[in-house]
């Protein structure tokens, strides 16, 4: 047998049963003949002393020293894999959770007018953002630190708890940013400094305190503001939450305002900048200044003048536009009722946008000098033409009339505008051709260049160019009421550039609303020169000066209310049945005047048009009329436009048959 060890054990000797004694057994040996005596046998020497033999020690060791070399195989595999096989994933890992990456808002671009002045600038404000995994319970050690910080911070920025809980307990765990508030002012971001500082050090010596704002931070952006108020809102438009333009001028220079956003990108510890770490920075870099055409003292006139008209006429909406007849460039384009382009939630929806270029609507009689124009240039007529109107004219499937009922007038061409008879414009430009499709088609080429169906070329947001549908289309009615005005429809802007072509010598110059940009470099950059058309001759557009003149000076005109001591002034005033946009169908009126001065030397055109006067008259010459001299006067002494002195033509009204 071999025991655990490998060992035999040692033999054991087993006593054998006693042998009997021999008779003379007692050492000696017996007598003669019997046997000797045994001898003693020797005395038994002790057995060795037994020894533990051990086994070899190879096997296991070789055990052991292959158990250490996979365990440091598997080390040294693991190390590879982390230092050289994935050493590229796991830094980005790290460093996704060390180094954070901040857009730097690039500044906004100021907007002024044509003399430097304000009318919409950046100030410095604070976007308040927060880390929420600062707020959760593995940070904070407690389970409602969203609702304590949103319960601190929800009167501060404004907000409801709930919506700030919202954001600062997110569904992505990993999220890492968010923002709470957009554009708040330095007091704001000073105030929950001054209370996350309170929280820090009341915690770090009452260890029963939390500062559960830790995690909240701002980054530096800006705000805009409007230091004018409601003034030019149509024009300039806004700036939304993500700070891109939302409309106006904002929205349509938007990238030239905007610039180029930054970034950087640091280390942070628990919400903290590390300073030993470096940083990468890429600078923002701001967005231009751009300079407006428009005039801000003429502009408040223009604005103040239309919203008590149209309150005082219980209208719902009105426009009044100021232009520059020799470059184009408007001076003011006023609408009422406004807005506050810096405080949106007070806003009546209705009145955002500019419906002075938005708004399409039948011109009426201002439109009448379209169609003498094309009479004067085509030669079928001159100022002192006799022309016949009696009470009631019958074409195709109407009856026509003028606004007033009257016997049979003996007028002049000239009477004809100066009244501003329909039937005598109609008579008028049926002359332009030997069949009224033909006149047709010469009118509709004439309006065509006068800008009428087309873009003004201000390419402002939303601006409609009209409807003017091509001659062969009109109907029995628009081949006649297109003369006066109805059947077609326009824009505020389209009408004042039709007297600015008239008054610039019968050459159509495009409106213009920016004048240049200012880089960053301080460099200003003039906008492009506006194109511009002949349209008609300088003689034709001569005579129709005078011709307007009539409207305004003749006690039979229809604008003296228009009139302005010391200035001759040329103008037209429009009544023109109105399509009212809700129902798509006639309702109320378009009241409106035009006009520019000085007649003989023209420098600014007035345009003024009320939709549906509810209160009152509804004239154009009687509610407009008053509105273009109190703004024609302030814009001549602002430009300090002297009164030419000359006498005016006077040109004839009626003729005795």
């Amino acid at each position: 047998m071999v025991d655990g060890f490998g060992r035999q054990p040692p033999r054991r000797r087993v006593p054998g049963p006693a042998r009997p004694a021999r008779p003379g057994a007692g050492g000696r040996r017996p007598g003669p003949g019997g046997r000797p005596a045994r001898r003693p046998a020797p005395a038994r020497q002790a057995a060795p002393p037994r020894t533990l033999r051990l086994g070899s020690p190879r096997p296991r060791l070789r055990l052991v020293g292959l158990g250490l070399t996979l365990v440091m195989a598997a080390f040294v595999f693991r190390l590879l894999q982390v230092q050289a096989v994935d050493a590229s994933t796991y830094a980005a890992k790290a460093e996704q959770n060390r180094y954070v990456v901040h857009t730097l808002a690039a500044e906004r671009g100021g907007i002024t007018d044509r003399n430097g002045v304000a009318l919409a600038a950046s100030v410095d404000a604070y976007d308040i953002t927060a880390d929420p995994t600062m707020f959760s319970r593995k940070q904070l050690k407690i389970d409602d630190g969203p609702e304590q910080a949103a319960a601190l911070l929800a009167p501060i920025l404004g907000q409801s708890q709930a919506d700030l809980v919202k954001k600062l307990r997110p569904k992505d765990k990993e999220l890492r940013y968010v923002r709470l508030a957009l554009s708040r002012t330095p007091q704001v971001w000073t105030q929950i400094k001054d209370l996350k500082l309170a929280l820090a050090k009341k915690a770090s010596t009452d260890k029963t305190t939390v500062n559960v704002l830790a995690g909240v931070f701002a980054d530096p952006s800006s705000k805009r503001v409007y230091p004018n108020g409601d003034l030019a809102a149509g024009i300039l438009g806004w700036v939304n939450a993500d700070g891109q333009g939302g409309g106006g001028v904002e929205q349509q220079l938007n990238k030239t305002l905007s610039g180029k956003d930054g970034k950087i990108r640091y280390a942070q510890s628990g919400g903290r900048q590390v300073p030993t770490a470096g940083s990468t920075e890429t600078p923002a870099v701001p967005g231009s200044d751009v300079e407006l055409t428009i005039d801000r003292d003429i502009q408040w006139a223009a604005q103040n003048a239309i919203t008590e008209q149209v309150k005082k006429s219980k209208a719902d909406r009105g426009y009044v536009i100021v232009q520059d007849t020799r470059t184009g460039q408007i001076l003011a384009m006023a609408n009422s009722p406004g807005f506050d382009p810096g405080d949106l939630r007070h806003a009546d929806p209705a009145a955002l946008g500019n419906a002075a270029v938005q708004d399409a609507y039948e011109p009426g009689s201002t439109a009448k000098v379209m169609s003498m124009a094309a009479v004067l240039e085509e030669n079928v007529a001159t100022p002192l033409t006799h022309v016949v109107v009696p009470n009631r004219l019958h074409r195709g499937d109407r009856l026509f009339q003028d606004d007033i009922d009257h016997a049979t007038w003996y007028l002049t061409l000239n009477g004809v505008l100066a009244k501003s008879s329909n039937i005598g414009t109609i008579l008028a430009t049926g002359q332009l051709g030997k069949t009224q499709p033909q006149a047709n088609r010469v009118l509709y080429s004439y309006l065509r260049k006068f800008g009428i169906g087309s873009y003004t070329g201000l390419g402002f947001p939303g601006e409609t160019k009209g409807i003017l549908a091509p001659p062969g289309q009109w109907s029995t009615s628009q081949q006649f009421t297109i003369p006066f005005g109805q059947g077609f429809s326009i824009n505020a802007i389209q009408a004042a550039s039709v007297y600015s072509t008239i008054a610039n010598g019968g050459v159509r110059v495009e409106p213009t609303l920016v004048r240049g940009t200012k880089g960053p470099d301080g460099r200003f950059t003039p906008a492009a020169k506006p194109r511009q058309t002949r349209v008609v001759s300088a003689k034709t557009a001569k005579t129709l000066a005078q011709m307007l003149e009539s409207v305004v000076d003749d006690e039979q005109g229809t604008g003296i209310k228009a009139r302005i001591p010391g200035y001759r002034v040329a103008g037209k005033t429009g009544t023109a049945n109105r399509v009212d946009p809700a129902t798509g169908r006639y309702r109320g009126y378009t009241s409106s005047f035009a006009g520019f001065a000085p007649a003989d030397n023209p420098r600014i055109t007035v345009y003024c048009a009320i939709q549906n006067a509810t209160a009152g008259s509804y004239f154009g010459g009687q509610i407009c009329g008053p509105i273009y001299k109190q703004v024609m006067e302030f814009a001549l002494k602002t430009l300090q436009v002297p009164p030419t002195g000359a006498p005016p033509a006077n040109l004839p009204v009626s003729y005795r048959p």
